[in-house]
């Protein structure tokens, strides 16, 4: 069943079961009316235009900002001494122990000043190391769920869980659970820091696990991919761009 034909399903489930309702509510509890954001500060603005884009200019984007982004979300900010330990970073989202399980590899499709192909960011250098040439769009396609949408986007970023850094500390079966919030935190800090640079982010799971581990030349068990986001430069035409499209 491709990608319409699904929604369609959908549209006649929704006829007699219909889609959930997005948030709870006590219709008996007592209520405080709670103040909203006044402010519309650059902070502000950035939260609220964030969204998933699914269309993207042929444009490339530049590497200064390919740059930033990564900076922001994966790069170290700074380096603490842990007594008897050793030392541990500190990046921009939050960490269980400060171990960092999550690696970024990135797919690079347009960005001006770096040949097309799949590099691996180095956290600490803060430098992108070549690994292998690029995939075909038709490639890319199949390998992110057939997602055709986000084929067109000029980087994609891979996010891999490097599991045995965080079991060094944490034995327990929930450490799993708690690798894959990681990813999120780092997603939403990369499409926030996408979306302040005005480019049009995307994230997505729907991804063919082993074949991106065969590109990546990982194993799939002390390394896994768990998540993907990407980016683009915003289209011409920017109506609806970010909603779904179907056919």
């Amino acid at each position: 069943m491709d990608h319409f034909e699904a929604f369609q399903e959908l549209k006649r489930r929704a006829t007699s079961d219909p889609m959930p309702v997005p948030v709870k509510s006590y219709p008996r509890a007592p209520r405080t009316a709670l103040a909203r954001t006044a402010s519309n500060s650059e902070f502000v603005q950035v939260l609220r235009n964030r969204r998933t884009w699914r269309k993207f200019s042929a444009s490339p984007v530049p590497q200064q900002e390919l740059g930033e982004i990564l900076d922001l979300t994966f790069g170290i900010q700074q380096w603490v001494d842990v007594p008897g330990l050793g030392r541990a970073a500190t990046k921009t989202s939050p960490s269980g122990g400060g171990l960092h399980p999550i690696e970024a590899y990135v797919v690079v499709r347009r960005v001006r000043g770096l040949r097309g192909g799949i590099y691996h960011y180095n956290a600490k250098e803060h430098q992108l190391e070549w690994l292998r040439s690029g995939l075909s769009r038709e490639a890319l396609k199949k390998n992110l769920g057939n997602q055709w949408w986000f084929a067109d986007a000029a980087f994609f970023v891979l996010m891999t869980a490097v599991f045995p850094r965080t079991r060094w500390k944490y034995h327990f079966p929930r450490v799993y659970r708690a690798i894959l919030l990681e990813a999120g935190h780092l997603c939403q800090t990369f499409c926030l820091a996408a979306t302040w640079r005005g480019l049009a982010p995307f994230c997505t799971i729907a991804l063919a696990d082993s074949q991106w581990e065969k590109f990546l030349g990982i194993d799939g068990v002390n390394e896994s991919i768990v998540y993907a986001a990407g980016a683009g430069v915003r289209p011409a035409d920017q109506r609806g761009a970010h909603l779904m499209k179907l056919r």
